[in-house]
């Protein structure tokens, strides 16, 4: 853009809102990092996700077919219009991400890309790996802890772990400093790329479905610290020895913890429970 962030926020007489987690990315080599990890084609819809003054808007309209820009600041919003008014792929929506019924997103194939608030980054991504249709790629950047424990393997898993490997295969492929954002913040960041299956990563067993099984994962999540035979037996309000006998059955020790288990092992403790909980 012709102007940074700080003389455009001068000129338009606007000032950081804290509460809505306004840090905008302004490292050129960060902003790069993000648009190639998008691979963009001018066949692609991208929808970004809070586009702040648009110093990201703008390289992804210069490669993708289509940008909807959503931005929820309507100070923001306005000078989206004015800098962005030369680029006809691009539509600036004003409202909340979470909360506009109809982004105007096709029903297969596009992507999902931004520099999210860093409070309501589990709540973006639920919205797009569970609404239907979903992304084909989200390429986001979030908190560099969330990040990391978005890709945890079994062990270190945690319920928004197991939530996103459900639908997709998150890995990090950028880390960014506090330095490359106006204003800094305290924290480090990290670029996710999230690619997104058209089915859900392990086969649920017959009977089951996607409710069934986060239904079974919140429940082992709700007491982490427990014995997944005192956990799931909280959670579901079932006796802790009908757990125990559901979880011997495939398999899976009831002593452990939920942190521990792999995806393929909850559709497994889904299935056996499923029987149980009807």
């Amino acid at each position: 853009m012709a102007k940074s962030i700080p003389a455009l926020l001068r000129a338009h007489d606007l000032y950081l809102r804290k509460r809505l987690g306004q840090n905008f990315l302004v490292d050129p080599v960060a902003l790069q990092r993000i648009v190639a990890a998008s691979d963009l084609s001018p066949e692609d819809t991208v929808i970004e996700a809070g586009a702040g003054l648009g110093n990201l808007t703008r390289p992804l309209a210069e490669r993708a077919g289509r940008v909807v820009a959503v931005e929820l600041d309507d100070g923001l919003v306005a000078v989206l219009r004015l800098e962005l008014a030369d680029l006809g792929n691009v539509q600036i929506l004003h409202g909340d991400i979470l909360r506009i019924p109809n982004l105007g997103i096709p029903n297969l194939g596009y992507k999902v890309v931004g520099n999210l608030p860093y409070y309501i980054t589990s709540a973006i991504l639920r919205r797009f790996l569970e609404d239907e249709p979903r992304p084909r790629l989200m390429v986001v950047t979030i908190q560099r802890e969330v990040a990391e424990r978005i890709v945890a393997e079994p062990g270190r898993m945690s319920l928004l772990a197991v939530s996103v490997q459900f639908y997709g295969q998150p890995r990090i492929v950028a880390r960014i400093p506090p330095s490359a954002f106006f204003p800094s913040p305290q924290i480090d960041s990290a670029v996710l790329r999230i690619e997104v299956g058209e089915q859900p990563a392990v086969a649920l067993p017959e009977g089951t479905d996607a409710k069934a099984y986060f239904h079974v994962v919140r429940a082992g999540f709700s007491q982490r610290r427990k014995m997944l035979r005192n956990s799931l037996s909280g959670g579901l309000a079932l006796l802790p020895a009908r757990v125990e006998g559901a979880l011997d059955g495939v398999g899976i020790d009831p002593r452990r913890r939920a942190e521990t288990l792999s995806l393929e092992e909850w559709a497994q403790a889904t299935g056996a429970l499923s029987g149980v909980l009807e």
